[in-house]
């Protein structure tokens, strides 16, 4: 998210990042940023980085929770009621998860703001639908193609089921037409060409699938397959969706139980036996390779049902009650933070700042670019922002992996010709060396043997500090090693 701000302040383009993959791939499109990225830039610059970060995650909070209650006081529900299922939202476990360091936490309140758009033409005007509209395109544009693939014809059944008259249903099937648009324009723009372009193998997603048990499971494992819905929440959903078949309101009723059933069972992934047979039917499906994606539709249809049942109970007590009941309930949320250091003024990295010598920055050890702990870098990015040839993003260019599937040889030091030759390529002038990731099992424990060989090729030690040593060539590097 600051690379929006980062790019702004250079009159520079706000959706690319001009310094990852490079200088094997064209710009990225940043697209987990820019959307949020406006909102964080002006926090940074008032409140810094860390006092930034933290109140974007509380304020996403409120953005998530406030426009969930909006939308339930849309279909009649009482103040009450309202709230306890915006907070039910709000505090959602998969969602709480997702937030921890994933955007799809914060993005999910824009399934609120696309059914909330839906209530209000139905009410007011036509026009409101562009709230529908845009919140299902900002979800590809924002880089989540997977919560896009559910939220477009989860929010289309839920418009058939709630307007009737054809010029609203002709305004919400343009607001649906226009995310499908802005999906294959991203899909086209960011996933052919990449590392994803050929969709994700069964096995992919066979890593990445809950179990049966994870739905009422509040053991906090892998956050990818931690699901749980709550222990006392699908009861009081349940309550509500009875409520609803009483009502004789078959529609709501049918829309919001596919959309908690839906993304429940496909989160369990290979864990069904239909999932093979539907990823093979169904060709969408086979590029996502986190099966969870779709969980933020069953968190709200899940908070809208339990609003329901709450609406039943009366008075300011009983109000408290409900919300005290979804509060403990979903507590295992609070469980995912803990205060982590921000490390933001890192020595070696102020060194490689103010460093007059060009050329790229390669980071080590090298992981693949769809490998999460690459995130690490990009944190560090921000202190010296400066080409280099690595990484992350499970939508990374081809050459970029490529790139990186060589280079991995550094890691324990193995400096041959095809290594040394690409490191004079790429225009590498600086290492920076991050010993805690070392530490890591999914790393071999060799970073002595990477930086005596690194010694050996002209690589000097500048500056460190903590686990993190930035080595460097001692002066201007001959043009056939410099880069931008």
């Amino acid at each position: 998210m600051w690379l929006v701000g980062h790019q702004l302040e250079r009159l520079a383009a706000p959706w690319r990042d001009p310094y990852s993959f490079q200088p094997e791939a064209e710009p990225a499109l940043n697209l987990q940023g820019w959307f949020f990225g406006l909102v964080y830039w002006p926090l940074d610059a008032l409140v810094g980085a860390v006092g930034a970060w933290n109140l974007f995650v509380l304020l996403s909070y409120v953005l998530a929770g406030g426009l969930a209650c909006a939308w339930l006081r849309s279909l009649g529900l009482g103040r009450g009621a309202a709230l306890a299922g915006g907070l039910a939202f709000a505090l959602a476990p998969y969602r709480v998860a997702q937030s921890t360091g994933h955007l799809l936490g914060p993005i999910s309140a824009l399934l609120a703001l696309a059914l909330l758009g839906v209530e209000r033409a139905r009410a007011h005007s036509a026009r409101s639908l562009w709230l529908t509209g845009a919140a299902l395109v900002a979800l590809p544009l924002s880089g989540q193609l997977h919560l896009a693939l559910g939220a477009i014809p989860f929010t289309a059944a839920y418009g058939v089921a709630r307007l009737r008259e054809p010029r609203l249903l002709a305004g919400l099937g343009a607001a649906a037409a226009l995310a499908v648009v802005a999906g294959v324009s991203v899909q086209r723009a960011v996933v052919d060409g990449s590392v994803a372009e050929g969709g994700r193998t069964l096995r992919e997603v066979a890593a990445f699938s809950a179990d049966w048990q994870a739905l009422l499971s509040r053991d906090v494992g892998p956050l990818e397959e931690f699901v749980l819905l709550g222990w006392a929440m699908p009861l009081v959903a349940l309550g509500g969706l009875g409520l609803l078949v009483a009502a004789r309101r078959l529609a709501l009723a049918a829309v919001l139980a596919g959309g908690v059933l839906l993304p429940a069972l496909l989160a369990l992934g290979t864990n069904v036996p239909l999932y093979g047979r539907v990823w093979d039917v169904f060709p969408p499906l086979r590029y996502p390779r986190v099966p969870e994606r779709l969980m933020p539709i069953a968190c709200l249809a899940l908070a809208c049902l339990a609003a329901f049942a709450i609406d039943r109970v009366r008075g300011r007590a009983g109000a408290a009650a409900a919300l005290a009941l979804v509060a403990v309930d979903l507590r295992a949320g609070v469980t995912l933070y803990r205060a982590a250091a921000a490390d933001e003024d890192n020595r070696a990295y102020a060194a490689l700042a103010q460093r007059r010598v060009s050329g790229r920055l390669l980071e080590l050890p090298v992981f693949l670019p769809e490998r999460h702990y690459g995130s690490v870098y990009l944190y560090y990015a921000r202190q010296a922002p400066r080409e280099r040839p690595g990484g992350y993003s499970t939508v990374a260019p081809r050459e970029a992996d490529a790139a990186a599937r060589l280079l991995v040889r550094l890691n324990c030091g193995a400096w041959d010709r095809a290594v040394a030759r690409r490191v004079a390529e790429l225009g590498v002038t600086h290492v920076a060396v991050h010993g805690g990731l070392y530490r890591d099992p999914a790393v071999p424990d060799c970073e002595h043997r990477a930086r005596s060989v690194l010694a050996r090729h002209g690589f000097e030690r500048i500056a460190s500090d903590g686990l993190v040593t930035l080595l460097g060539t001692p002066s201007r590097a001959p043009s056939s090693l410099v880069g931008p």
